[in-house]
């Protein structure tokens, strides 16, 4: 069992919880997911990891409740306990793995929204801690749904904010910020990570493209089983197909196919839309998730 050791609501919709996990907490790096499990019959959920002590031994989780899982997910409290925290599980950030002294040289821009402002704080932590800086831009509709900027501050260069209607910050989404930082401020960058909505991240990655900014995006939205094994997170990057679980769930943002996966993602949340994707892609579907009464 996995207990709660704090909650936190982040706004009216989005709960922080840090969760007693040694071992995962030991293994975890920036970019990667656990998996949770309420109780023994409950839903997989799979969740990016928004912080870690190896020390305390504790895994911090954020969520947004939108299904029954996660709805019941948000009714736990401090010294209730999960039945199962699995991980980390996923690929790490890339930069984790290249000569710090090169990831030094980079001018470095991450762009979040949403709940997607959970997973960017651990890398920008870490970049920190290895002496390299970053900018951070926090979008959101509104203010009053804006979260971790405070955090987000203690381990960033700078944070820009923006607002959909001006009521915090730049007024406009993530890529009016980013003509504003490099327009306005004469900012310069030439590595760009986006995390948050697919739609965010579709039209960041068209500005950085245009502006040709190589850009990550982080596809954890799109997850389901966390495995492989369910397919929903099937989507294509570059010509081939990946399964953002077990293949990222970081990936060159230039190279992925964003209206596929939306459409897809739609596709799979009803019993029809799963049957005609599982004519379409035949031998190469996956329904380990039982929801498609298939073998594989």
């Amino acid at each position: 069992m996995f207990k709660i050791l704090r909650k936190k609501m982040l706004n009216n919709n989005i709960v922080l919880m840090d969760i007693d996990a040694p071992r995962v907490a030991k293994s975890a790096l920036p970019g990667q997911f656990v998996i949770v499990k309420t109780d023994e019959r409950a839903e997989r959920i799979a969740l990016t990891i928004c912080d870690y002590d190896a020390e305390k031994g504790t895994v911090t989780i954020v969520f947004q409740p939108i299904g029954a899982s996660t709805k019941l997910m948000m009714q736990y409290e401090e010294g209730d306990a999960f039945e199962d925290f699995v991980g980390p599980l996923g690929n790490a950030s890339d930069l984790c793995f290249e000569p710090i002294e090169e990831v030094k040289k980079k001018h470095i821009l991450f762009v979040c929204g949403g709940v997607g402002t959970a997973p960017v704080y651990p890398q920008v932590k870490w970049l920190k801690e290895h002496g390299v800086g970053a900018d951070v831009i926090i979008s959101a509709r509104t203010k009053d749904i804006l979260i971790l900027e405070d955090k987000m501050a203690e381990v960033a260069d700078n944070v820009y904010v923006s607002t959909d209607d001006g009521t915090k910050g730049i007024h406009g989404n993530s890529c009016d910020a980013i003509k504003y930082l490099i327009n306005e401020e004469h900012k310069t960058y030439d590595h760009v990570v986006a995390i948050g909505p697919a739609i965010m991240m579709k039209f960041v990655c068209l500005l950085t493209k245009e502006l040709g900014i190589h850009t990550i995006v982080s596809m954890n939205m799109i997850m389901v089983d966390g495995t492989g094994m369910c397919g929903a997170c099937r989507l294509t990057v570059g010509g081939e197909v990946k399964f953002a679980c077990v293949d990222g769930p970081e990936f060159d943002g230039h190279l992925v196919d964003f209206d596929g996966a939306m459409m897809r993602q739609r596709q799979y949340k009803t019993e029809e839309g799963r049957a005609m994707l599982r004519e379409k892609e035949g031998a190469t579907h996956s329904g380990g998730c039982g929801l498609c009464n298939h073998d594989n």
